[in-house]
């Protein structure tokens, strides 16, 4: 089911509606600022297994955590003193944030005991800070393979009608704020050796990070 919103004033009967579905295990559907996305709770078993489904790999590193305040993100990273200073300087942008996950958030998305880290995004969006604010936690994400709507061949953009046609059995609900703009990939920063490192040059501005 597709829900249509005001970009920058979301109804709060379909905000409402998403967090719902949300809390029960559901995947509800976006577009952030680099690509639609599926969202969920990431301390849901049934949820997060869903999104492997969607992504067909058991892979944590496809996943990345929404969040809008820095102090719920140290809920699930361990974020040191000088990477908190940075993040406030910087977010949100067109980042991903790459730190050491918490015990709790790692073993609910099944990280490796080689592999605890998590990523972390703070997007400009106030369709995503309103689901964000409502849910009152982080959301957990991924982007939509554009190889399940690889059948739609002319079309450059994608657009809501198509993610339904190709995803209704897996999401519970799409909501689309209309004209939206995509940057193109985010700038990946990684802090969990320790030391700052862009790991990717993307739509955000490396240049506090060097």
């Amino acid at each position: 089911m597709i829900e249509y919103v005001i970009a920058h004033d979301p109804d709060d009967r379909i905000i409402d509606k998403a967090i719902s579905l949300i809390k029960k295990g559901q995947l509800i559907c976006v577009p952030s600022d680099t690509n639609w996305i599926a969202l969920t709770d990431p301390f849901n078993k049934d949820a997060v297994e869903r999104l492997h489904k969607l992504k067909k790999e058991n892979l944590q590193k496809h996943f990345s955590l929404m969040v809008n305040e820095i102090s719920k993100a140290s809920e699930v990273a361990i974020i040191e003193d000088y990477a908190f200073k940075l993040l406030k300087r910087t977010t949100p942008g067109h980042y991903t944030f790459i730190f050491e996950a918490t015990k709790k958030i790692a073993k609910t998305l099944k990280a490796s005991k080689m592999d605890k880290e998590i990523g972390l995004r703070f997007v400009p969006s106030k369709l995503i800070d309103r689901l964000l604010e409502a849910f009152g936690a982080p959301l957990i994400s991924t982007n939509i393979p554009t190889s399940i709507l690889s059948s739609f061949e002319g079309s450059e953009e994608i657009y809501s009608y198509m993610i339904e046609e190709k995803l209704s059995n897996v999401l519970s609900l799409i909501i689309d704020p209309g004209e939206h703009e995509f940057t193109g990939q985010s700038t990946i920063v990684d802090f969990s050796k320790g030391e700052i490192e862009v790991v990717r040059e993307g739509a955000g501005d490396p240049s506090p990070f060097l």
